[in-house]
């Protein structure tokens, strides 16, 4: 782990139901982070489109091997000598569904690991928005934790905030930095956004990082924005509003275990019985 604060960096960008664009549109928003001196840049959720009808995106969908984002991301780090964390593409792995794939590419255009998004957003919101991830998306089964010269990156994608076990998990293996690239929608993120990504950074120690889409999407979907970076002990050390953007912080990796080791709740986990179903309200 590096001794050294490194600048790291969220893209926020607003995807469109066309790949090249988005790919164009991450590119430009990734050489002004990486001119900025920044050594690490993270990009949202499905960085490479938001096609919301199922028959568009399975046919504009790409195999792994195929898709072009790869070796245009991989050029680009190379190029810059940046870490790049692409949040998410939809990667083709079954004739009639994608995975949600986040990748992370060291400095030199290597790819040094992926995660399939475990925890599917099938969600009916109070506004009307009906969501049905996992019609088009095959979940992911294995927690990530690769390696990078800054620290170990527990790599997560959005609706995955919603459970902590899997970032305690991810702490416990020795993660000092955590993914959590999104596309949250409005409602939601008002309500949830800011103290969801502060408790997991809290409840683990680690610095947060969390790029996110923004802004009306095809079909009229809208995404909260206000990517942010969190630092362990739980403050806002960068915030995005509503616009198309970066947003930086250097990061001190001490701060990882100055802040465990002021609250080492790692480190008194109990195993216990889990509760028994309430089957009806006592005195019925």
């Amino acid at each position: 782990m590096t001794d050294a604060a490194v600048k790291f960096a969220c893209v926020q960008m607003t995807a469109g139901p066309e790949v090249q664009p988005n790919l164009d549109a991450a590119a430009a928003l990734i050489r002004e982070a990486a001119a900025g001196g920044a050594k690490f840049i993270a990009t949202p959720e499905n960085t490479s489109i938001i096609e919301p009808n199922r028959e568009l995106a399975l046919a504009k969908s790409f195999t792994q091997d195929e898709h072009p984002g790869l070796p245009f991301f991989a050029k680009l780090a190379k190029e810059f000598g940046v870490w790049l964390l692409i949040g998410s593409m939809p990667i083709r792995v079954e004739p009639e569904r994608l995975a949600n794939r986040s990748f992370l590419i060291d400095d030199q255009g290597r790819l040094i690991a992926q995660y399939d998004k475990i925890h599917l957003f099938d969600v009916d919101l109070p506004n009307g928005e009906v969501y049905r991830e996992s019609e088009r998306i095959r979940p992911g089964s294995q927690a990530v934790l690769a390696p990078t010269p800054f620290g170990p990156l527990g790599m997560t994608v959005c609706y995955d905030l919603r459970f902590p076990q899997l970032y305690r998990d991810l702490a416990h293996a020795g993660a000092a930095l955590i993914g959590i690239p999104a596309a949250f929608t409005v409602p939601t993120g008002e309500a949830h956004w800011h103290v969801l990504l502060r408790a997991r950074a809290i409840e683990t120690g680690a610095f947060v990082l969390a790029p996110a889409q923004s802004g009306q999407h095809a079909g009229g979907r809208r995404t909260y924005g206000h990517s942010l970076i969190v630092a362990p002990w739980g403050e806002i050390l960068a915030e995005a509003g509503e616009q198309v953007g970066i947003v930086t912080a250097e990061l001190d990796f001490s701060k990882v275990a100055a802040a465990r080791a002021m609250i080492p709740s790692l480190r008194h986990d109990r195993d216990y019985a889990r509760p028994q179903p309430v089957l009806r309200v006592a005195g019925e």
